[in-house]
């Protein structure tokens, strides 16, 4: 008899390493306007208004040569015990390397290397905490509201793509292919919006970037103008805009150790069991801006290193797919 699949509900936190805990908290917390949890020596545990736990921890690097900043795990959170037991019994089956971890309000959570070498962690039980969402004398700075997706540049999408599918029960909303019908970047959901998880195609595994959704447009545009006001405009990478994937308002930034972050928001539902997944073909201009502007090349080229199972950072590899989409600048 099949085991049945881990139930996992959403994307739930990652982890940053960074050089600078100070210039990080400058940028995510009197910036962006992130909201404190926790703070521990050392680290800062970060949420949005609508968060009732914390999504983000910035963990100050080690000081060892080679260790600088990357993404120590990205993790999911799932409904039951029982479905952390089958998270085990997939890692064995298939001979993946796990461990049993602990975080601040997560006693208990499955630290694992995937097969494409993304280092995710899965927990069920988590402590939460009263939202700030309509607590609207506590925001600030552009109004980042919750946790949304995280995006993995892989050599192998479609492989990628099928296995979080098979396994963990991922469902496709979009997907890119080529006119050999070779899929470049694929967005898969668990939760019933557009994604949880997309896959890029280039070297990797590294993360390409984490999103927060936003309460609306103009609050991407107030985030450029206070980045600009603070003179710091070159952390503006790409946008804003309006994606044709996904339909999203977004804008992408790059953090003091070059981490992209995403602000997005007005995306559409994916619930109904006929949705059937949106097809675009890799060099409609259409596909990365609906309005059609062009994407800079280090969009597509740069990424944080991810850490391996027995520490340090994967190295990242090449796939067979080369290349970048047209309408780059």
């Amino acid at each position: 008899m099949t085991a049945p699949r881990p139930d996992v509900i959403r994307i739930a936190h990652t982890v940053f390493t960074v050089t600078d805990l100070e210039a990080s908290r400058d940028f995510y917390v009197s910036l962006l306007g992130m909201n404190v949890l926790h703070e521990t020596p050392g680290a800062l545990y970060l949420r949005g208004v609508e968060d009732r736990e914390w999504t983000l921890k910035l963990e100050q690097a080690p000081s060892e040569k080679g260790m600088g900043a990357g993404v120590r795990h990205l993790a999911y959170r799932v409904r039951s015990d029982a479905d952390l037991d089958g998270l085990v019994a997939l890692a064995e089956r298939e001979g993946l390397p796990y461990r049993w971890e602990e975080e601040l309000d997560r006693p208990r959570m499955l630290r694992m290397q995937d097969p494409f070498g993304v280092p995710v962690a899965f927990f069920r039980e988590s402590r939460t905490y009263p939202w700030l969402l309509q607590d609207y004398h506590q925001h600030r700075g552009p109004g980042l509201q919750r946790v949304d997706h995280v995006n993995v540049m892989t050599p192998d999408v479609e492989g990628m793509m099928t296995w979080y599918g098979r396994e963990l029960g991922f469902r496709t909303s979009e997907f890119t292919e080529d006119e050999a019908g070779r899929i470049w970047a694929a967005w898969v959901q668990r939760r019933g919006g557009v994604h949880d998880l997309a896959m890029t195609n280039g070297a990797g595994p590294r993360l390409h970037h984490w999103a927060y959704w936003m309460p609306d447009a103009m609050s991407i545009i107030r985030t450029c103008d206070i980045l600009a006001g603070a003179r710091q405009p070159e952390r503006i990478e790409r946008g804003p805009g309006r994606h044709g994937i996904s339909n999203a308002f977004f804008l992408y930034i790059r953090d003091p150790d070059g981490h992209r972050i995403e602000l997005y928001t007005s995306d559409y539902i994916t619930v109904d069991p006929d949705f059937e997944p949106i097809r675009w073909q890799l060099n409609d201009p259409r596909r990365q801006t609906l309005w059609g502007a062009k994407t800079p090349r280090s969009w597509f080229e740069e990424g944080s290193h991810m850490e391996a199972f027995e520490g340090g950072w994967v190295q990242p590899v090449e796939g067979e797919l080369k290349g970048i989409p047209a309408h780059v600048i």
